[in-house]
């Protein structure tokens, strides 16, 4: 008997990035966090497709088994028909033998009735290989049965699971965008927003307006690379959660003096037209931590 495939399980595909910003006013952000929500309300509806295309499967699936069922009931119907052309085949042996020993005498017929014993023998035989073949094809289709029930029951599950996931994930994220901070850096007047935690910064990746590099780095001899550029922690004041670091880009070091966390500290590069971004969210001892924005739009050198 062939067995039946289960409906594959669908699998959440999140939604592409929304495409970076131009660069310019806030209208511009404003503009792409509608884009994100919009994203995330399609992502939304093709969850709501998946799961109408899961119940196709599961209708295809009852279908199979039912077919299934039908071509298993028509096998036992061809193997009861041919039992019964067996026993009936045996009956007619059956009867003749009967007659040849109502004929014969002596011996014969003793051989007769023993010849007769033989086929009422075979034929039970025969009847209680029809019927145990008969409930062992009974007792599979049930096992399907039941095992597709179980199927469809955890597909159900899953999909209840992925719509929960996906309307919570948009409730998070819709939420951190909101309590995302802006903040005016050295050489913007304008602000930028930035992020205080790992999952605001998340958040801000999920904007796509820059590229994000995290950091960690400690006192030491030699910079250290993020991104494009190099990093020396110069001096870290844990009580007042300062710092000082000297950075090194386009072949020039420039030292930033007593910096405070969550301080956006900016600077210009050759590479790109709008400054880089150097935000620090920890400081501890002879150690700070954080992330370095950088535009997404870069000058391409000749």
């Amino acid at each position: 008997m062939s067995s039946i495939n289960p409906a594959p399980t669908p699998q959440y595909v999140p939604p592409p990035p929304p495409a970076p910003a131009e660069p310019g006013g806030g209208n511009g952000k404003i503009w792409t966090l509608f884009g994100l929500v919009a994203a995330l309300i399609a992502g939304n509806v093709y969850s709501f497709m998946q799961l109408n295309n899961v119940k196709t499967d599961l209708t295809k699936t009852r279908d199979a088994l039912a077919n299934e069922i039908s071509r298993v009931q028509e096998a036992n119907t061809l193997s009861a028909q041919s039992h019964r052309q067996t026993v009936e085949q045996l009956h007619d042996q059956l009867e003749a033998s009967r007659r040849q020993a109502a004929m014969a005498a002596g011996q014969a017929k003793v051989d007769a009735i023993k010849r007769s014993e033989e086929l009422a023998a075979q034929i039970e035989k025969e009847q209680q290989k029809a019927q145990q073949q008969t409930n062992a094809a009974i007792s599979q289709v049930k096992e399907e049965a039941t095992t597709a029930t179980t199927k469809i029951g955890e597909v159900r599950t899953e999909v209840g699971t992925v719509k929960t996931d996906v309307a919570q994930t948009k409730s998070e994220l819709e939420k951190t965008i909101a309590s995302l901070k802006r903040v005016n850096g050295d050489l913007s007047t304008q602000g930028s927003l930035i992020a205080t935690n790992a999952t605001e910064l998340a958040a801000l990746k999920q904007l796509g307006e820059r590229n994000y590099f995290e950091f960690r780095i400690g006192k030491s001899k030699e910079p250290q690379r993020v991104g494009d550029i190099s990093l020396l922690l110069k001096k870290a004041d844990v009580k007042k959660n300062r710092y000082t670091i000297e950075l090194t880009v386009d072949d020039q070091t420039v030292e930033k003096k007593d910096k405070t966390i969550n301080e956006p500290v900016q600077f210009m590069t050759s590479k790109a037209r709008q400054p880089y971004e150097i935000v620090v969210n920890k400081v501890q001892k002879d150690q700070i931590a954080g992330y370095l924005a950088t535009p997404k739009v870069q000058n391409v050198r000749n």
